[in-house]
């Protein structure tokens, strides 16, 4: 699926703040959606792609030959996943703000990886 139409179903997850598909390389969105007050999805893209190389250093430390499948980040308020997408789509991860309030993790994270599965650039 197109980029755009990943983040229209990443927005459509209950609760779904924000949503951006990231380059792990330069740390940029190829797109967003959502955001607003509160939440600049730019400068979370930024700030989760270091996220994302400090967990890859980490494993790299620690001699495991393995790979992240998601990460999440739990707020007092909400909760943040990055899920990366396969190897072959190029350093990529899609980044989902959901209010913890109105979202359900175990359906967001299965719908995430759905969403992720199917990304192509």
């Amino acid at each position: 699926m197109e980029i755009e139409t990943a983040l229209k179903e990443a927005m459509a997850i209950d609760g779904a703040i924000g949503a951006a598909v990231v380059d792990c390389e330069s740390g940029m969105s190829l797109g967003s959606a959502g955001g607003g007050r509160g939440l600049d999805l730019e400068v979370a893209a930024a700030g989760n792609t270091e996220v994302v190389r400090a967990k890859t250093r980490t494993l790299k430390a620690l001699g495991m030959d393995d790979s992240i499948e998601d990460i999440l980040i739990t707020l007092g308020e909400q909760y943040h996943l990055i899920r990366l997408l396969p190897a072959k789509s190029g350093g990529l991860f899609v980044y989902l703000a959901l209010d913890r309030a109105r979202s359900n993790l175990a359906l967001a994270r299965h719908t995430l990886k759905k969403i992720a599965t199917s990304v192509h650039v």
